[in-house]
């Protein structure tokens, strides 16, 4: 054969395959590109409906409380909403074409987490308020109707059931934190329903309150600017509320929403000991976990059938190092990140979390209209590791988009943005060191700076432990009803660890409290230790006793 007719057949050959794979070729590139930028945009709505609710949630003093949550938590949905289909506007997606494709809006909260989905409605006929003349069904929603919303909270629970002598639901947290509810056998035999909640620390010494070697400032006074242009106040924090004093008169207020509301006078100590009570009933609390709950296992949890819940191995929960753990290194203490108790921590959130967000995106496929023209298959995708660490150690919003076409594959994306700058929980990155005058700097606690400042030079600066989100600015309202805006404290952020973090070495740090067990200062060290139980026994929680003693030992006159 000829090599002309060789040529000929070759190129009849190879050149519809080669338009082919060039057409496929063109076809995947496009298909990835619009992967990039979908995933951009839904990068950018989650980042905008995250800043929403932080926003919302520094300057609501009552963003703790239930109702003013679920407006901080509305409302940022409506701006993610809003955000995406802004992004999307191009791709000629609207707002309420999208929301066909949004199978859940997570957000995970101190002790729980809240999702956003499409649930049937169901109303009692009290509920559809009828009119008692027309017979018409008056109420905002029908019996029946598809709604999308918030669904009920959901606590990081689990069942634990152990021979005759332990049955208990603990509820777990972001940190340390547990309540228990059930029932427990008492040292004398005798069974009891129990309800106890606290802090699970090891290394406490009561007798002066020292905490890892370190004493605790027994009486604190807090001052802080309460609005624009004014001198400084002292202040208490109690359940997540500040309230500042009058100096001239003597007489406590606080703001809501920028408001002042007056509060009585001579109401509270200058000097409180919030920060010192936490310790002391993080010891007590922990001894009677101790006592009562040591022999608990992650294999005694069980789910709603009774039945084993085997992913959490054989462990014992509560492993205790003991009062001086931290200065033995054969040893883990209980508040350490890799402590049993810790690792079980995580595997229950994460198993309550996966559990329930796999149900919610499973069901949307009998919901949305774009999975029933398009044969979309909605589900729960994996998630990385290191997601997981994120989620579970920080408040987080996790959306999902699924279902839009991007050429050669349905997308199927999602993001997780987290807050780290909220009032929600106090995590040890949550405590910012500051020096004590309004000219100087606020530090990570890992920032090199702190690390040189060594025993002998602690005489030469004084340092305080804030909480991070005191440095955000503030809102007030004057008496004409105009937002003015002031910061509470006036210090600035290092350069090298708050505004580019060249100086820090959280890459490196595996256990925050073995971190700062090796800072020279002790100065330091007491600030950053004093702050973290201050800030966390002055959190909102709904269990919390102000009228306790232990409340009033801490704050009252």
């Amino acid at each position: 054969m000829k090599i002309q007719n060789l040529a000929v057949i070759f190129i009849v050959i190879i050149l519809p395959i080669s338009m082919v794979l060039t057409s496929y070729t063109h076809s995947q590139m496009k298909t990835l590109d619009l992967q990039i930028s979908y995933d951009t945009k839904l990068d950018n709505a989650t980042y905008d409906a995250l800043k929403a609710f932080q926003l919302n949630t520094i300057n609501n003093t009552a963003s703790d409380l239930a109702n003013s949550k679920l407006q901080d938590i509305e409302a940022s949905v409506n701006t993610f909403f809003n955000s995406i289909s802004t992004n999307f506007n191009m791709a000629g997606y609207n707002q309420d074409a999208l929301k066909h494709y949004v199978p859940a809006l997570v957000y995970t909260m101190y002790d729980g987490y809240y999702i956003y989905s499409p649930y049937t409605n169901t109303l009692t006929d009290k509920e559809q308020n009828i009119d008692p003349e027309t017979g018409e069904v008056i109420s905002t929603y029908r019996n029946g109707e598809k709604i999308y919303g918030l669904k009920p909270y959901i606590h990081y629970s689990c069942r634990y059931k152990k021979d005759s002598d332990i049955d208990v639901v603990i509820t777990y947290s972001l940190d340390n934190y547990i309540t228990v509810q059930g029932m427990v056998t008492d040292s004398t035999g005798n069974k009891e329903y129990v309800y106890k909640y606290g802090y699970l620390l090891d290394n406490i010494n009561n007798s002066r309150v020292k905490y890892r070697g370190i004493d605790i400032s027994n009486a604190e006074k807090l001052e802080e600017y309460a609005e624009p242009d004014s001198n400084k106040k002292t202040y208490v924090k109690i359940n997540g509320q500040k309230y500042y004093k009058d100096s001239i008169i003597g007489e406590w207020y606080s703001y809501l929403n920028g408001e002042k509301f007056t509060q009585g006078v001579n109401k509270y100590k200058e000097s409180n000991e919030a920060a010192a009570q936490y310790y002391r009933d993080a010891s007590t609390f922990s001894d009677w976990v101790k006592n009562n709950l040591g022999e608990l296992k992650a294999s005694d949890a069980i789910n709603e059938q009774g039945n084993q819940i085997q992913e959490f191995g054989n462990d014992k929960i509560f492993n205790f190092g003991g009062n001086n753990a931290y200065s033995d290194s054969n040893k883990k203490s209980i508040e350490d990140s890799d402590s049993d108790f810790n690792q079980h921590r995580i595997a229950v959130i994460r198993y309550v979390i996966e559990k329930n967000l796999s149900i919610a995106i499973a069901n949307y496929n009998n919901y949305s209209e774009g999975a029933a023209s398009q044969n979309v298959n909605f589900q729960m995708p994996k998630l990385k590791e290191d997601e997981w660490t994120k989620i579970i150690n920080n408040v987080s919003i996790i959306s999902f988009l699924q279902g839009l076409s991007i050429g050669g594959k349905m997308y199927n994306g999602y993001s997780i943005i987290t807050n780290t700058e909220t009032q929600e929980v106090v995590n040890e990155e949550s405590i910012y060191i500051a020096d004590d005058n309004d000219n100087g700097n606020y530090y990570r606690i890992t920032d090199n700076e702190l690390n040189k400042v060594t025993i002998d030079s602690d005489s030469s600066k004084n340092y305080i432990g804030v909480l991070n989100t005191d440095f955000k600015r503030r809102t007030f309202v004057n008496n004409s009803g105009n937002n003015l805006y002031f910061y509470p404290k006036k210090q600035l952020g290092s350069y090298t660890s708050i505004v580019n973090q060249t100086a820090v070495n959280e890459q490196e740090i595996e256990n925050i409290y073995k971190y700062v067990d090796k800072i020279k200062s002790q100065k330091v060290k007491q600030a950053y230790y004093t702050a973290l139980g201050r800030e966390r026994y002055s959190m909102y929680r709904t269990n919390n006793d102000i009228d306790s003693q232990s409340m009033k030992d801490a704050y009252e006159m």
